[in-house]
Protein backbone atom coordinates (compact mmCIF):
# COMPACT_ATOMS: atom_id res chain seq x y z
CA UNK A 1 0.00 0.00 0.00
CA UNK A 2 1.58 3.49 -1.44
CA UNK A 3 0.02 7.02 -0.60
CA UNK A 4 1.95 9.59 -2.24
CA UNK A 5 0.30 12.40 -0.57
CA UNK A 6 2.41 14.72 1.85
CA UNK A 7 0.73 15.51 5.25
CA UNK A 8 2.36 17.94 7.47
CA UNK A 9 1.52 16.69 10.89
CA UNK A 10 2.45 18.79 13.77
CA UNK A 11 4.38 17.27 16.67
CA UNK A 12 4.32 18.80 20.43
CA UNK A 13 6.51 17.40 23.27
CA UNK A 14 4.58 17.03 26.32
CA UNK A 15 5.95 17.44 29.84
CA UNK A 16 4.34 15.81 33.58
CA UNK A 17 6.29 18.42 34.99
CA UNK A 18 9.09 21.37 34.75
CA UNK A 19 11.81 19.76 33.17
CA UNK A 20 15.29 20.54 30.94
CA UNK A 21 15.86 18.69 27.92
CA UNK A 22 17.40 18.85 24.67
CA UNK A 23 15.53 21.92 22.76
CA UNK A 24 13.89 21.62 19.69
CA UNK A 25 13.41 24.37 16.70
CA UNK A 26 10.25 24.71 16.28
CA UNK A 27 8.82 24.73 12.54
CA UNK A 28 12.01 22.60 11.68
CA UNK A 29 10.60 19.51 9.89
CA UNK A 30 11.78 15.82 10.37
CA UNK A 31 10.58 12.12 9.09
CA UNK A 32 9.01 9.66 11.03
CA UNK A 33 12.74 8.10 11.56
CA UNK A 34 14.24 11.33 13.34
CA UNK A 35 11.02 11.51 15.34
CA UNK A 36 11.49 8.04 17.12
CA UNK A 37 15.26 8.78 17.82
CA UNK A 38 13.80 12.21 19.13
CA UNK A 39 11.78 10.42 21.58
CA UNK A 40 14.73 8.27 22.49
CA UNK A 41 16.79 10.94 23.30
CA UNK A 42 14.19 12.69 25.07
CA UNK A 43 13.49 9.84 27.44
CA UNK A 44 17.07 8.93 28.39
CA UNK A 45 18.02 12.74 29.07
CA UNK A 46 15.06 13.82 31.12
CA UNK A 47 14.20 13.27 34.73
CA UNK A 48 10.51 13.14 33.95
CA UNK A 49 8.32 11.83 31.79
CA UNK A 50 8.21 13.52 27.94
CA UNK A 51 6.39 12.49 25.54
CA UNK A 52 5.37 13.85 21.92
CA UNK A 53 1.74 14.16 20.74
CA UNK A 54 1.03 14.03 17.02
CA UNK A 55 -2.54 15.23 15.22
CA UNK A 56 -3.41 13.34 12.26
CA UNK A 57 -6.68 14.59 9.79
CA UNK A 58 -9.85 11.65 11.26
CA UNK A 59 -9.89 9.13 8.42
CA UNK A 60 -13.05 7.88 7.55
CA UNK A 61 -13.39 4.45 8.35
CA UNK A 62 -12.62 3.75 12.34
CA UNK A 63 -14.41 1.20 14.88
CA UNK A 64 -15.22 3.19 17.61
CA UNK A 65 -16.36 0.49 19.23
CA UNK A 66 -13.58 -0.78 20.50
CA UNK A 67 -12.44 2.58 22.41
CA UNK A 68 -14.12 4.21 25.73
CA UNK A 69 -15.94 7.37 24.58
CA UNK A 70 -16.17 10.30 26.71
CA UNK A 71 -18.14 13.64 26.02
CA UNK A 72 -16.82 16.84 25.91
CA UNK A 73 -17.69 17.69 29.55
CA UNK A 74 -15.21 14.98 30.64
CA UNK A 75 -11.88 15.94 31.95
CA UNK A 76 -9.60 14.31 29.19
CA UNK A 77 -12.10 16.01 26.36
CA UNK A 78 -11.50 19.82 28.21
CA UNK A 79 -7.82 19.60 28.91
CA UNK A 80 -7.57 18.27 24.61
CA UNK A 81 -9.73 21.14 23.56
CA UNK A 82 -7.67 23.73 26.06
CA UNK A 83 -4.42 22.07 24.38
CA UNK A 84 -5.93 22.57 20.77
CA UNK A 85 -7.04 26.15 21.26
CA UNK A 86 -4.38 27.30 22.32
CA UNK A 87 -1.96 25.74 20.23
CA UNK A 88 -4.15 27.47 17.50
CA UNK A 89 -3.44 30.44 18.82
CA UNK A 90 0.25 30.43 19.09
CA UNK A 91 1.19 28.16 15.78
CA UNK A 92 -0.06 28.76 11.99
CA UNK A 93 0.54 25.27 11.41
CA UNK A 94 -1.54 23.55 14.62
CA UNK A 95 -4.16 25.99 13.51
CA UNK A 96 -4.49 24.73 10.29
CA UNK A 97 -4.36 21.06 11.14
CA UNK A 98 -6.96 21.40 13.69
CA UNK A 99 -9.14 23.68 11.89
CA UNK A 100 -11.51 21.25 11.28
CA UNK A 101 -12.11 19.76 14.74
CA UNK A 102 -12.49 16.81 14.30
CA UNK A 103 -9.21 15.17 14.36
CA UNK A 104 -6.92 11.80 15.27
CA UNK A 105 -4.47 12.57 18.13
CA UNK A 106 -1.48 10.26 18.32
CA UNK A 107 0.25 10.24 21.95
CA UNK A 108 3.56 8.03 22.07
CA UNK A 109 5.17 7.09 25.21
CA UNK A 110 8.56 6.00 25.24
CA UNK A 111 9.94 2.96 26.15
CA UNK A 112 11.28 3.99 29.04
CA UNK A 113 8.35 5.48 30.42
CA UNK A 114 5.91 2.73 29.27
CA UNK A 115 8.25 0.22 31.48
CA UNK A 116 7.72 2.42 34.42
CA UNK A 117 3.63 1.54 34.17
CA UNK A 118 4.49 -2.11 34.47
CA UNK A 119 5.06 -4.30 31.73
CA UNK A 120 1.78 -6.07 32.18
CA UNK A 121 -0.27 -2.83 30.95
CA UNK A 122 0.76 -2.60 27.15
CA UNK A 123 1.55 -6.05 26.14
CA UNK A 124 2.36 -6.99 22.20
CA UNK A 125 -0.53 -8.22 19.98
CA UNK A 126 -0.06 -11.37 18.02
CA UNK A 127 1.87 -11.02 14.64
CA UNK A 128 -1.16 -9.93 12.38
CA UNK A 129 -2.93 -7.73 15.41
CA UNK A 130 -0.98 -4.85 14.42
CA UNK A 131 -3.29 -4.03 11.19
CA UNK A 132 -6.65 -4.70 12.86
CA UNK A 133 -5.59 -2.70 15.94
CA UNK A 134 -4.71 0.50 13.94
CA UNK A 135 -6.83 3.30 13.41
CA UNK A 136 -5.65 5.51 10.79
CA UNK A 137 -7.47 3.82 8.10
CA UNK A 138 -6.10 5.26 4.60
CA UNK A 139 -2.63 6.38 6.95
CA UNK A 140 -1.84 3.14 8.02
CA UNK A 141 -0.16 -0.31 5.49
CA UNK A 142 -2.45 -2.82 6.83
CA UNK A 143 0.48 -5.64 6.10
CA UNK A 144 3.04 -4.25 8.40
CA UNK A 145 1.05 -1.43 10.21
CA UNK A 146 3.17 1.22 9.93
CA UNK A 147 1.89 4.75 8.51
CA UNK A 148 2.11 4.66 4.54
CA UNK A 149 1.37 8.16 3.85
CA UNK A 150 4.55 10.56 3.34
CA UNK A 151 4.50 12.34 6.22
CA UNK A 152 6.45 15.56 7.85
CA UNK A 153 6.44 16.13 11.55
CA UNK A 154 6.66 19.30 12.37
CA UNK A 155 7.78 20.19 16.06
CA UNK A 156 5.68 23.09 17.64
CA UNK A 157 6.77 24.96 20.59
CA UNK A 158 5.00 27.64 22.80
CA UNK A 159 1.72 25.82 22.74
CA UNK A 160 0.72 25.41 26.53
CA UNK A 161 -2.71 23.94 27.66
CA UNK A 162 -4.56 26.72 29.52
CA UNK A 163 -6.89 25.95 32.67
CA UNK A 164 -6.57 24.43 35.97
CA UNK A 165 -6.09 20.56 35.95
CA UNK A 166 -9.46 20.02 37.70
CA UNK A 167 -7.91 17.50 40.37
CA UNK A 168 -6.28 15.66 38.08
CA UNK A 169 -2.16 17.65 38.53
CA UNK A 170 -1.01 20.79 38.14
CA UNK A 171 -2.05 23.08 35.96
CA UNK A 172 -0.97 23.33 32.65
CA UNK A 173 1.72 25.57 31.12
CA UNK A 174 4.90 26.20 29.06
CA UNK A 175 8.47 25.80 30.85
CA UNK A 176 11.34 26.97 30.05
CA UNK A 177 13.35 23.81 28.92
CA UNK A 178 17.02 24.17 27.74
CA UNK A 179 15.63 27.10 25.75
CA UNK A 180 12.57 25.69 24.31
CA UNK A 181 9.31 25.79 25.22
CA UNK A 182 7.75 22.83 26.28
CA UNK A 183 4.70 22.22 27.21
CA UNK A 184 3.94 20.92 30.50
CA UNK A 185 0.10 19.17 30.79
CA UNK A 186 0.91 16.60 33.57
CA UNK A 187 -3.04 15.99 33.16
CA UNK A 188 -3.83 15.53 29.50
CA UNK A 189 -1.15 12.99 29.93
CA UNK A 190 -2.04 11.29 33.06
CA UNK A 191 -5.96 11.20 32.00
CA UNK A 192 -4.25 9.55 28.21
CA UNK A 193 -2.56 6.86 29.42
CA UNK A 194 -5.29 5.84 31.80
CA UNK A 195 -8.05 5.72 29.64
CA UNK A 196 -5.79 3.89 26.88
CA UNK A 197 -4.54 1.37 29.14
CA UNK A 198 -8.17 0.73 30.83
CA UNK A 199 -9.28 0.57 26.26
CA UNK A 200 -6.45 -2.59 25.95
CA UNK A 201 -7.51 -4.37 28.95
CA UNK A 202 -11.03 -4.39 28.56
CA UNK A 203 -9.90 -5.78 24.81
CA UNK A 204 -8.06 -7.98 26.16
CA UNK A 205 -11.14 -9.16 28.11
CA UNK A 206 -13.77 -9.08 25.35
CA UNK A 207 -10.96 -11.51 23.62
CA UNK A 208 -10.64 -13.78 26.38
CA UNK A 209 -14.26 -13.65 27.10
CA UNK A 210 -15.06 -14.91 23.18
CA UNK A 211 -12.25 -18.00 23.70
CA UNK A 212 -13.64 -19.06 26.84
CA UNK A 213 -17.09 -19.07 25.20
CA UNK A 214 -16.26 -20.94 22.26
CA UNK A 215 -14.08 -23.50 24.78
CA UNK A 216 -17.29 -24.19 26.83
CA UNK A 217 -19.76 -24.97 24.31
CA UNK A 218 -17.13 -27.42 23.03
CA UNK A 219 -16.21 -28.61 26.80
CA UNK A 220 -19.84 -28.47 28.58
CA UNK A 221 -18.50 -27.84 32.25
CA UNK A 222 -20.76 -25.98 34.60
CA UNK A 223 -18.01 -25.05 37.28
CA UNK A 224 -16.40 -23.55 34.85
CA UNK A 225 -18.87 -21.78 32.85
CA UNK A 226 -20.60 -20.28 36.47
CA UNK A 227 -16.34 -18.93 36.91
CA UNK A 228 -16.55 -17.49 33.49
CA UNK A 229 -20.57 -15.88 34.80
CA UNK A 230 -18.92 -14.43 38.10
CA UNK A 231 -15.45 -12.67 36.28
CA UNK A 232 -17.90 -11.31 33.14
CA UNK A 233 -20.17 -10.22 35.69
CA UNK A 234 -17.35 -7.67 36.90
CA UNK A 235 -17.82 -5.86 33.86
CA UNK A 236 -20.45 -2.95 34.92
CA UNK A 237 -19.42 -2.71 38.29
CA UNK A 238 -15.87 -1.59 36.64
CA UNK A 239 -17.73 0.20 33.81
CA UNK A 240 -19.38 2.70 36.28
CA UNK A 241 -16.21 2.74 38.49
CA UNK A 242 -14.31 3.49 35.48
CA UNK A 243 -16.69 6.28 34.05
CA UNK A 244 -17.05 7.71 37.98
CA UNK A 245 -12.87 8.13 38.41
CA UNK A 246 -13.17 9.81 34.37
CA UNK A 247 -15.42 12.24 35.32
CA UNK A 248 -12.85 13.02 38.81
CA UNK A 249 -16.01 11.85 40.96
CA UNK A 250 -15.33 9.67 44.05
CA UNK A 251 -15.89 5.96 44.31
CA UNK A 252 -18.97 4.46 46.64
CA UNK A 253 -19.77 1.09 48.17
CA UNK A 254 -23.16 1.50 46.07
CA UNK A 255 -21.25 1.38 42.75
CA UNK A 256 -19.92 -2.64 43.49
CA UNK A 257 -17.01 -2.17 42.70
CA UNK A 258 -15.63 -4.25 46.22
CA UNK A 259 -17.50 -7.19 45.44
CA UNK A 260 -16.38 -7.34 42.00
CA UNK A 261 -12.58 -7.23 43.31
CA UNK A 262 -13.40 -10.21 45.43
CA UNK A 263 -14.14 -12.30 42.60
CA UNK A 264 -11.25 -11.25 39.98
CA UNK A 265 -9.60 -11.58 43.58
CA UNK A 266 -10.76 -15.63 43.65
CA UNK A 267 -10.62 -15.98 40.57
CA UNK A 268 -6.49 -14.92 40.17
CA UNK A 269 -5.94 -17.56 43.53
CA UNK A 270 -7.63 -20.22 41.42
CA UNK A 271 -5.13 -19.54 38.29
CA UNK A 272 -2.73 -19.30 40.97
CA UNK A 273 -3.37 -22.79 42.38
CA UNK A 274 -3.63 -24.36 38.73
CA UNK A 275 0.02 -22.62 37.89
CA UNK A 276 1.75 -24.07 40.92
CA UNK A 277 0.03 -27.78 39.67
CA UNK A 278 1.08 -27.56 36.37
CA UNK A 279 4.72 -26.71 37.21
CA UNK A 280 4.53 -29.52 39.90
CA UNK A 281 3.61 -31.59 36.73
CA UNK A 282 6.00 -30.48 34.63
CA UNK A 283 8.86 -30.76 37.77
CA UNK A 284 7.45 -34.83 37.22
CA UNK A 285 9.10 -35.06 33.92
CA UNK A 286 12.22 -36.55 33.43
CA UNK A 287 14.84 -33.76 31.97
CA UNK A 288 15.44 -35.58 28.33
CA UNK A 289 12.71 -38.11 28.62
CA UNK A 290 9.63 -38.57 26.55
CA UNK A 291 6.39 -38.43 28.30
CA UNK A 292 3.27 -40.63 27.59
CA UNK A 293 0.00 -38.73 26.33
CA UNK A 294 -1.70 -40.44 28.61
CA UNK A 295 0.33 -39.38 31.54
CA UNK A 296 -0.05 -35.74 30.32
CA UNK A 297 -3.53 -35.65 30.16
CA UNK A 298 -4.19 -36.27 33.13
CA UNK A 299 -2.79 -33.02 34.46
CA UNK A 300 -3.52 -30.62 31.64
CA UNK A 301 -7.05 -32.07 30.77
CA UNK A 302 -7.27 -31.40 26.71
CA UNK A 303 -3.99 -29.77 25.91
CA UNK A 304 -4.36 -32.58 23.01
CA UNK A 305 -7.21 -31.13 21.75
CA UNK A 306 -8.84 -27.69 20.81
CA UNK A 307 -10.78 -27.37 23.53
CA UNK A 308 -10.18 -29.20 26.95
CA UNK A 309 -10.22 -27.74 30.19
CA UNK A 310 -6.33 -26.97 30.29
CA UNK A 311 -7.08 -24.15 27.82
CA UNK A 312 -10.29 -22.90 29.28
CA UNK A 313 -8.22 -22.68 32.72
CA UNK A 314 -5.82 -20.40 30.73
CA UNK A 315 -8.36 -18.19 29.53
CA UNK A 316 -9.59 -17.86 32.63
CA UNK A 317 -6.83 -16.31 33.85
CA UNK A 318 -6.40 -14.35 30.96
CA UNK A 319 -9.97 -13.19 31.60
CA UNK A 320 -8.88 -12.23 35.24
CA UNK A 321 -5.82 -10.62 34.92
CA UNK A 322 -7.61 -8.15 32.23
CA UNK A 323 -10.13 -7.39 34.69
CA UNK A 324 -7.42 -6.37 37.81
CA UNK A 325 -5.66 -4.58 35.59
CA UNK A 326 -8.47 -2.33 34.92
CA UNK A 327 -8.99 -2.08 38.43
CA UNK A 328 -5.43 -1.58 38.76
CA UNK A 329 -5.39 1.81 36.79
CA UNK A 330 -8.70 2.63 38.50
CA UNK A 331 -6.69 2.41 41.34
CA UNK A 332 -3.94 4.53 40.50
CA UNK A 333 -5.86 7.13 38.97
CA UNK A 334 -7.77 7.74 41.87
CA UNK A 335 -4.53 8.05 43.85
CA UNK A 336 -3.14 10.51 41.46
CA UNK A 337 -6.17 12.80 41.61
CA UNK A 338 -5.72 12.58 45.38
CA UNK A 339 -2.39 14.60 45.14
CA UNK A 340 -2.48 17.16 42.10
CA UNK A 341 0.95 17.89 42.84
CA UNK A 342 2.39 15.27 41.28
CA UNK A 343 -0.15 12.68 39.57
CA UNK A 344 2.39 11.30 37.30
CA UNK A 345 4.83 10.54 39.76
CA UNK A 346 1.43 8.45 42.23
CA UNK A 347 0.46 7.01 39.14
CA UNK A 348 3.23 5.67 37.64
CA UNK A 349 4.36 4.30 41.41
CA UNK A 350 0.80 2.80 42.19
CA UNK A 351 0.61 1.05 38.51
CA UNK A 352 4.41 -0.56 39.31
CA UNK A 353 3.69 -1.73 42.99
CA UNK A 354 0.16 -3.61 41.79
CA UNK A 355 1.11 -4.57 38.46
CA UNK A 356 4.49 -6.90 39.86
CA UNK A 357 2.02 -9.55 41.38
CA UNK A 358 0.01 -9.85 37.77
CA UNK A 359 3.65 -9.47 35.51
CA UNK A 360 4.62 -12.54 37.48
CA UNK A 361 1.34 -14.76 37.11
CA UNK A 362 1.37 -13.99 33.47
CA UNK A 363 5.10 -14.91 33.31
CA UNK A 364 4.75 -18.07 35.05
CA UNK A 365 1.93 -19.15 32.49
CA UNK A 366 3.83 -18.28 29.52
CA UNK A 367 6.78 -20.13 30.97
CA UNK A 368 4.54 -23.31 31.52
CA UNK A 369 3.19 -22.99 27.97
CA UNK A 370 7.07 -22.78 26.57
CA UNK A 371 8.12 -25.84 28.88
CA UNK A 372 4.74 -27.77 27.61
CA UNK A 373 5.72 -26.82 23.46
CA UNK A 374 9.12 -28.22 23.97
CA UNK A 375 7.91 -32.02 25.59
CA UNK A 376 8.68 -35.19 23.18
CA UNK A 377 5.73 -37.57 23.63
CA UNK A 378 6.41 -40.66 23.97
CA UNK A 379 4.59 -43.81 21.95
CA UNK A 380 2.16 -45.44 24.35
CA UNK A 381 2.49 -48.34 25.96
CA UNK A 382 1.12 -52.04 24.88
CA UNK A 383 2.13 -55.46 23.52
CA UNK A 384 1.03 -54.69 20.05
CA UNK A 385 4.28 -54.02 18.24
CA UNK A 386 2.05 -52.18 15.75
CA UNK A 387 -0.19 -49.15 15.64
CA UNK A 388 -3.11 -48.03 13.82
CA UNK A 389 -3.70 -45.44 11.61
CA UNK A 390 -5.67 -43.85 14.12
CA UNK A 391 -3.16 -43.89 16.61
CA UNK A 392 -0.28 -42.70 14.73
CA UNK A 393 -2.73 -39.65 13.84
CA UNK A 394 -3.77 -39.08 17.10
CA UNK A 395 -0.47 -39.15 18.58
CA UNK A 396 1.16 -37.10 15.83
CA UNK A 397 -2.32 -34.47 16.02
CA UNK A 398 -1.70 -34.01 19.83
CA UNK A 399 2.42 -33.26 19.28
CA UNK A 400 1.48 -30.52 16.29
CA UNK A 401 -1.16 -28.81 19.09
CA UNK A 402 1.04 -29.29 21.92
CA UNK A 403 4.27 -27.40 20.05
CA UNK A 404 2.18 -24.94 18.95
CA UNK A 405 1.33 -23.76 22.29
CA UNK A 406 4.56 -22.15 22.92
CA UNK A 407 4.03 -20.34 19.52
CA UNK A 408 3.97 -16.63 19.96
CA UNK A 409 4.79 -16.83 23.69
CA UNK A 410 7.54 -14.33 24.52
CA UNK A 411 8.22 -14.75 28.91
CA UNK A 412 10.05 -11.77 29.00
CA UNK A 413 8.86 -8.69 27.17
CA UNK A 414 11.26 -6.27 26.25
CA UNK A 415 9.54 -2.65 26.93
CA UNK A 416 8.52 -0.86 23.07
CA UNK A 417 6.95 2.65 22.87
CA UNK A 418 3.45 3.10 23.30
CA UNK A 419 1.08 4.87 21.15
CA UNK A 420 -2.34 6.48 22.63
CA UNK A 421 -4.70 6.90 20.15
CA UNK A 422 -7.74 9.78 20.51
CA UNK A 423 -10.44 10.66 18.18
CA UNK A 424 -11.69 14.23 18.66
CA UNK A 425 -15.03 15.16 17.18
CA UNK A 426 -16.14 18.78 16.01
CA UNK A 427 -18.26 19.01 18.99
CA UNK A 428 -15.21 18.26 21.90
CA UNK A 429 -15.98 14.25 22.45
CA UNK A 430 -13.35 11.81 22.44
CA UNK A 431 -12.80 8.26 22.15
CA UNK A 432 -9.68 6.56 23.34
CA UNK A 433 -8.30 3.46 21.90
CA UNK A 434 -6.43 1.03 23.14
CA UNK A 435 -2.52 1.62 24.00
CA UNK A 436 -0.66 -0.38 21.57
CA UNK A 437 2.91 -1.07 21.47
CA UNK A 438 4.82 1.00 17.93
Amino acid sequence: MSDERKTTVPVWTLATSDVRVPGLTAGESMTGERLAELRGVLAALAEEPIVTLEVHPLPDRIDRGRGIPLDAASPLAQHLSQFVAQSARSSLTAARATASGENLYRMVIPAKVAAQLGQGVIRPMVPNAAATGCVFGDFVNTTTGRLASKATFVPVGGAAAAGTAGGAGATAGVAAAGGTALTVAAPLVLMAVAVGASAHADHKRQQAIEHITELLEQLQEDKLDDERSALDGCRGAIDKATAVLLDQGRLGVSLGLDSAVHAIDTALSKAEGRLDRWRSALDGVPEGEAVELGTLTKSFPGVDGHGGAFRTHLELAALAVALKRRVVVLQAVEQAQGDPGNPFENFTRALKRDQHHLDALESGIAGVLVRLSALELARPNGRRPVFTTSEVDRLMSAAHRIHQLGSGVTVHHRATDVAIEIARDEDGSVVVFPALPV
